[in-house]
């Protein structure tokens, strides 16, 4: 969420209640004998609203993750409430139902999760650094510190130019005026992805023409031209240089830890994604790079990252996408809407025709899907992608459909009670209880959001689509099925209405 065209009145209103918002919080405090600040749905915007800067941990009692951080972030909230610049750091239950509302406004999927919020709530960033606490703080005196660092000399700009990260560099006359707030503005925006700095005099940075005229941006960047210049300074404009600027020609994807920031920037990009998965150590290697950079040069700027990964490094991709290593090199793309084009067994000369053949329309769309079970016999009916059609769509069925995870505890703890209502519908022709393996087969996104597992679709006879959020009990399930299936008599109404 950006700044908005007021955001010198919300600084002017943050200061103001920044002062009361820490009394506020030692007094809460104080009388916990906790640093982290509990907060709920009776205080939490109130609360929030008189901070300039705070960090709200939404958690679950029973997540392990979140026991796991709760000591360190404790920590961390103790030697933070006694820095010069204090930071408050709360905390939100966001399994408890009257808190839900509050995660849902932020979005939240998964616990724990931590949010940067500033200015009264006004700006909302994720907290993206470690989850120990001399790590917590170290990046929280950054997150909350000025977000530009004013470069004065070749020091200044040797000790913040790095060659593993991003550096976005302001060069202005004087540090007024619209252009200079638009960058402040932008580093306010994406500070907690990338560091900003600032400086009157471009023969301090080193790189780049030091004869330029300003005012212009400067981005550092450990990969291909090694830096970029900008001039327009609408902040939007900003942000686009600086989030396409950021992403390799070629994303490297390996075990070396200094390319997995820019791995995540790679999935996070809005545009659709090719994937090159080899063997780094292949004699090919060189051949394969080659003719890929060709190709990533040719679609540049054209709505397509590309990613090279090393079988070592991809095992969790090869999984996702459902292939084998004999089919290795192999080259992937996913657009936007979840749709994935596979091609086994690429030689380097064969990556630019494939390509092209894909922008143009011309591959069709793989599917993941688990083999279709030879017996399926068992209460609860096993669904693969390419059965859902058939036995969920085309069935003429009531069908309860399960998205499950194998690893997932909560699925386990359903299978038992999905069995107990299969069995008291087994005699009825017209009901089906299923389930599908959502990590091992594609899902139809257009249909059915899911976001978490377990979740329950029933879909009625005559097509009604409606998801499962009752309670995850035999009486419960069975009570909605029969609320909501339909009769034969209705099936038949529908057909004569079609």
């Amino acid at each position: 969420m950006a700044l908005s065209s007021n955001w010198r009145f919300l600084m002017l209103f943050a200061v103001i209640g920044f002062i009361s918002g820490y009394v506020s919080a030692a007094a809460e405090a104080s009388e916990s004998k906790e640093f982290v600040v509990t907060l709920d749905h009776s205080n939490f915007t109130d609360f929030v609203a008189k901070q300039k800067f705070i960090v709200v941990e939404f958690y679950a009692p029973w997540c392990g993750h979140c026991k796991k951080l709760a000591p360190e972030y404790e920590k961390a909230a103790s030697i933070l409430s006694t820095a010069d610049a204090p930071v408050v750091l709360a905390k939100v239950d966001a399994n408890e139902e009257q808190n839900k509302v509050i995660a849902s406004e932020y979005e939240i999927k998964g616990f724990p999760t931590l949010k940067i919020l500033r200015y009264g709530g006004s700006v909302v960033q994720e907290y993206k650094g470690p989850r120990d606490a001399e790590g917590i703080v170290t990046y929280l005196q950054k997150q909350s510190g000025p977000a530009s660092f004013e470069i004065k000399s070749p020091e200044d700009a040797s000790s913040v130019v790095d060659s593993d990260k991003i550096l976005v560099v302001g060069v202005f006359p004087e540090f007024s005026g619209e252009k200079f707030e638009n960058f402040t503005t932008l580093a306010e925006r994406l500070r907690a992805d990338y560091d900003f700095g600032h400086t009157l005099d471009v023969k301090l940075l080193p790189r780049g023409d030091s004869s330029a005229a300003g005012p212009l941006v400067r981005l550092f960047k450990p990969f291909d031209e090694l830096f970029a210049d900008f001039q327009e300074f609408d902040v939007d404009a900003l942000v686009k240089f600086v989030e396409e600027t950021s992403i390799p020609t070629i994303t490297l994807f390996n075990k070396d830890p200094k390319h997995h920031p820019f791995v995540i920037k790679f999935f996070n990009s809005p545009n659709a994604k090719a994937m090159l998965f080899l063997n780094f150590g292949t004699e090919q290697f060189d051949a394969f790079k080659s003719k890929y950079e060709e190709v990533a040069q040719l679609y540049k700027g054209k709505d397509l990252s590309f990613l090279m990964g090393d079988i070592e490094a991809s095992q969790g991709a090869f999984q996702y996408f459902g292939i084998k290593e004999e089919q290795v090199p192999v080259i992937i793309i996913q657009t936007n809407d979840g749709q994935k084009y596979l091609k086994p067994n690429v030689e380097p000369d064969q990556i630019a025709s494939w390509v092209k053949d894909f922008k143009d329309g011309n591959v069709q769309p793989y599917k993941k899907s688990e083999p279709i079970p030879e017996v399926n016999n068992e209460p609860v009916k096993v669904v693969v992608a390419d059965s859902l059609q058939d036995m969920v769509f085309n069935s003429g069925k009531n069908v309860l459909l399960e998205f499950y995870a194998p690893w997932c505890g909560h699925c386990k703890s359903l299978a038992p009670i999905l069995d107990e209502v299969a069995a008291s519908f087994q005699n009825d022709a017209d009901v089906l209880i299923a389930k599908i393996d959502a990590t091992a087969n594609d899902i139809p996104q257009d249909t059915f959001d899911v976001k978490g597992y377990p979740t329950l679709y029933f879909k009625s006879a005559t097509g009604d689509l409606v998801q499962y959020d009752g309670d995850r009990t035999k009486t419960g399930i069975i009570d909605f099925i029969n609320k909501n299936r339909a009769t034969v008599a209705q099936q038949e109404s529908r057909k004569e209405e079609l």
